[in-house]
């Protein structure tokens, strides 16, 4: 299989841990919050592709300048970052994924460029993923950088060390991978390890939705703020806890949020719950909300 002519596969996915850890097989990363994608890049142009092997191509024409810096058909993989007050800002990336007047697109890829964030080489005038991971970085390495195109840092063993740094940066998380790994298309292994960098805050539930045959229900949660109860997004939750028949009991009760109006079964806001998520977004709603306790 060329890899180079053939657009339909899907890259390398990454299993998950909680906790950092150090090991001398693997190298470790910082993890960029940014969209997945592979570009496949020659001397004459630029294709780019999701994680679901759809084409973005169009979306992002700035990083056409990749094809500079390659001289022979070449795949990278890595992430599309937009850079907003030296961090990576998902929510302004966002508005670029969906955007779909051309004009728009330019004026934005001029004001705010994304980068290519570039983690693995896979093709170089012919298929790489059957050699090391680190073979793959020392030919990658050789590619300059440019104003879209970056090379993602990485430190051998120490991947405590670089969580805890990710952390006071409050960026994304690090990612830990086995340096003789192959890389696996259409896959994901647990020789490549996300390590996320949580949040962890307490919440109070106002409601619920659920369906009958569903072994789970989606608590609406809201914060308070000058007595008054704002809703900042919703999580699932195994109807199995015991919370959900403490919740069950309550009925007809009036909505307790001042910024929600979707039908559910609300309820007093006297328990709350610990939720895990990665931020806030502009309307101050929980990103990647996940159920931890109550």
């Amino acid at each position: 299989m060329n890899l180079f002519n053939d657009h339909s596969w899907t890259p390398m996915l990454l299993d998950e841990v909680k906790k950092p850890f150090n090991n001398p097989n693997y190298l470790y990363e910082v993890k960029f919050d940014g969209i997945r994608a592979l570009v496949f890049a020659s001397p004459k142009k630029v294709l780019i592709y999701n994680r679901h092997a759809v084409e973005i191509t169009n979306l992002y024409p700035e990083l056409q300048e990749i094809k500079n810096l390659v001289k022979k058909n070449t795949i990278f993989d890595g992430e599309i970052v937009l850079m907003k007050d030296g961090k990576p800002s998902f929510l302004n990336l966002q508005t670029r994924a969906h955007l779909k007047d051309k004009k728009k697109i330019n004026y934005l890829s001029d004001k705010e460029p994304v980068v290519f964030m570039a983690f693995d080489l896979l093709y170089e005038g012919c298929n790489l993923i059957h050699k090391p991971l680190i073979k793959r970085k020392e030919l990658l390495s050789k590619y300059q950088e440019s104003n879209v195109f970056d090379k993602v840092f990485y430190i051998m063993n120490d991947g405590i060390r670089l969580y805890e740094e990710v952390k006071k940066l409050e960026l994304e998380g690090i990612v830990a991978k086995e340096i003789n790994s192959k890389y696996l298309i259409n896959t994901r292994c647990d020789n490549w390890i996300k390590i996320k960098n949580w949040l962890e805050e307490r919440f109070f539930i106002g409601g619920f939705i659920e369906k009958e045959k569903l072994p789970t229900i989606s608590l609406i949660l809201g914060e308070f703020k000058e007595y008054k109860l704002y809703y900042v997004g919703k999580v699932v939750m195994a109807k199995k806890r015991s919370l959900y028949s403490k919740l069950k009991k309550q009925k007809n009760i009036r909505n307790p949020f001042i910024d929600y109006s979707e039908e559910a079964n609300f309820v007093k806001p006297i328990y709350s719950c610990v939720i895990m998520y990665l931020e806030r977004t502009n309307n101050n709603h929980l990103r990647q909300p996940i159920f931890k306790e109550n």
